[in-house]
């Protein structure tokens, strides 16, 4: 059987995807031989390479078909160690079981779009590189292009609104839809510079592209991904034995506040009441806290990978009370309207 050292000889840790806090991940997920973790965001495997080398099982599992061809070779040098999935993680529970693994040990989730992504401008995810206006994370469905040529100005107003969390996103949505009737967008370079003309560069923010917001913005849009990281979390408590550690590495505030709010209603143990968690009879607590707060990134880990700088890890550990629904409203997942078929 191969140890940790063939696994890291066969994929190397010198790639386009640095693991973001790995050491704080492992701490917090604890893996030990005999036990079988779920990764549900696969990406380049730096979270699953390690944890292999901590000699636990590993179900991973990523929605990119790119993603799945690219750890063929880790798969085999794992041995049988490794089992990767093709699929969502908000269904990380039905895959894990599909594997034969009715309960698992541990599940770690590392949130938002890779580097690897970003990095092919085919894909269509950044404003750095010209390419077709895509951002699907599947590769089927809707694209950015299609959102961005026929969602009603009034929606994609919202959506830039509330996904980017930029403040000008009228003026965004007006700029889009004027020149859409024109002709449509079809690559990101159109969209980049357009937004570019019409918010302008801060001299106090030289460094930070005008787009980046609405660039998020879409993203999370097409691929659903504020809904998917809230079924995720559902699908981790049905997963997780009593006792299994669930490690979620966010990147921004929407997905942390989903995280958050996630642990502090499954960790409560009594009434006290606020405009998202009403006061009232309190269920059982299925989470324990494994850590207090949010951990973010050390400075050195700053300076190496400049990626991690808005990196925040949470962590539970499962209690023995049944799972629950989960609450879109509750978790903070904006409600918007949604075309046919996207976030595939």
């Amino acid at each position: 059987m191969s140890g940790p050292g063939d696994i890291n000889a066969v994929t190397g840790n010198s790639g386009p995807h640095i693991p973001v806090m790995l050491g704080e991940v492992l701490a917090a997920l604890d893996p030990r031989p005999g036990e079988t973790v779920v990764d549900g965001t696969f990406g380049a495997g730096g979270y699953t390479r390690a944890i292999l080398g901590q000699g636990a099982d590993v179900i991973a599992i990523d929605r990119d078909p790119t993603a799945i061809a690219g750890g063929a070779e880790l798969v085999r040098a794992a041995n049988g160690k490794l089992k990767l999935v093709e699929g969502r993680f908000s269904e990380l529970d039905v895959h894990a079981a599909g594997e034969g693994a009715a309960s698992v040990d541990g599940v770690v989730l590392d949130l938002g779009v890779s580097s690897m992504q970003l990095d092919q401008a085919e894909r269509g995810f950044s404003f750095r590189f010209d390419g077709p206006l895509d951002m699907r994370m599947g590769r089927h469905g809707p694209t950015a292009a299609d959102v961005v040529n026929t969602l009603p100005q009034k929606e994609l107003t919202r959506v830039i609104g509330l996904l980017g969390e930029e403040r000008r996103a009228s003026a965004v949505s007006s700029a889009i839809a004027a020149r859409r009737a024109e002709r449509p967008f079809a690559r990101t370079g159109e969209l980049a510079q357009l937004v570019e003309r019409v918010l302008g560069r801060s001299p106090k923010k030289a460094q930070i592209h005008p787009a980046t917001r609405t660039f998020q913005a879409l993203r999370i849009y097409v691929n659903g991904e504020l809904e998917e990281v809230a079924e995720a979390l559902g699908a981790a408590e049905r997963a997780l034995r009593p006792g299994g550690r669930l490690v979620v590495v966010t990147f921004h505030s929407l997905e942390d506040r989903i995280v958050k709010r996630f642990f502090a209603d499954r960790c409560r143990t009594r009434a006290g009441g606020s405009r998202h968690m009403p006061e009232g009879e309190v269920p059982p607590a299925t989470f324990e806290f494994a850590v207090k707060g949010a951990v973010e990134s050390g400075e050195a880990e700053i300076a190496a990978n400049p990626r991690a700088r808005s990196a925040k890890l949470r962590a539970g550990r499962r209690l023995d009370a049944p799972a629950r629904e989960i609450d879109f409203d509750a978790l903070g997942v904006p409600r918007l309207g949604r075309m046919p078929g996207l976030g595939g």
